[in-house]
């Protein structure tokens, strides 16, 4: 019986290895994203998967004016610049494991928000709600 037991318990801590979340928000300090209304996604060179469309689509469903373009054709005169890093990995099929997106001043450079999550095979998610998970947390993180 205790053979048993130990195999049920090693086999529970294998599963719940693989299945891991992390999501992180931050928002700079004395930065106001309310006053941040219109961005210009950077896509990131090589990205065919057209998560920099994703992003685009998420500001703008949550009432932003957005446009994505390389990084040569940002428009002067946006509120913010948004860059992000996508990692994907294999498990039957690939998914996106990681999305970090962050919002920057155009002028500098400065970051003013940053987002990330991440969710392994087991938790895995769209990439449309990666993109969702991450920008809602940072604009959850601005009501706190």
């Amino acid at each position: 019986m205790s053979i048993r037991i130990l195999f049920t318990f090693l086999f529970v801590s294998f599963l719940s290895g693989c299945a891991v979340n992390k999501m992180d928000a931050q928002i700079f300090p004395d930065q106001d994203l309310s006053k941040i209304n219109s961005f210009y996604v950077v896509k990131l060179d090589g990205d065919d998967r057209g998560v920099n469309e994703l992003i685009t689509k998420k500001l703008s469903a949550i009432g932003k004016q957005a446009t994505t373009g390389n990084a040569a054709s940002a428009p002067a005169q946006v509120d913010a610049l948004v860059t992000y890093t996508d990692k994907w990995m294999w498990d039957i099929t690939m998914y996106m494991i990681e999305l970090t997106v962050v919002m920057q001043d155009p002028k500098d450079k400065f970051p003013i928000a940053k987002g990330y999550s991440m969710h392994t095979s087991l938790t895995r998610l769209s990439p449309e709600k990666m993109v969702d998970e991450v920008i809602t947390n940072i604009y959850k993180k601005q009501t706190n």
